[in-house]
């Protein structure tokens, strides 16, 4: 069966926190000020209820792979969304869901009417970053809104 890429359901959010929470363990980056620690990671579906955001699942035969979404975090500059919960299972690395994961996020930001597309990471997770300069995304020398992930200590921006 093929990769099926979806939008979260109620129903997803205790498997795709779990699954968000062990990437985390794996690279070592579960601590504090993180999605990680983040009170809204067990009510994702919940969260992207808010206009103008949208939340992608990668699902196949039924297991969830990966996840990522576009969120209008608080004080973001105008016309800017930020690329958040991009997470790709252990299992499903290298299988391209990730690529298909941002490539549906940047279009769904295209589609709101989004002119910039901003995330935050961290350099343990160097296959995800270099994803993300492969897609255009620049560094930044400091973070923008108020996502309150006050570890993350890389920023990024992608003009759309």
């Amino acid at each position: 069966m093929a990769i099926l890429i979806r939008k979260i359901e109620k129903k997803d959010n205790e498997a795709i926190a779990k699954l968000i929470r062990a990437v985390f363990v794996e690279f070592k980056i579960d601590k504090p000020g993180t999605v990680y620690t983040d009170p809204t990671t067990d009510s994702l579906f919940e969260l992207f209820e808010k206009d103008q955001s949208v939340f992608w699942l990668a699902e196949k035969d039924g297991e969830l792979l990966g996840s990522c979404g576009i969120y209008p975090t608080d004080g973001l500059p105008a016309g800017c969304v930020e690329l958040v919960k991009f997470y790709v299972s252990a299992l499903a690395r290298g299988e391209g869901v990730g690529k298909a994961l941002l490539e549906k996020s940047i279009t769904s930001a295209q589609h709101f009417g989004y002119n910039d597309m901003y995330l935050e990471s961290f350099p343990e997770l160097s296959t995800a970053v270099s994803i993300y300069k492969k897609a255009g995304f620049k560094l930044l020398s400091a973070p923008l809104g108020n996502s309150g992930h006050f570890a993350c200590n890389l920023w990024m921006l992608l003009v759309l």
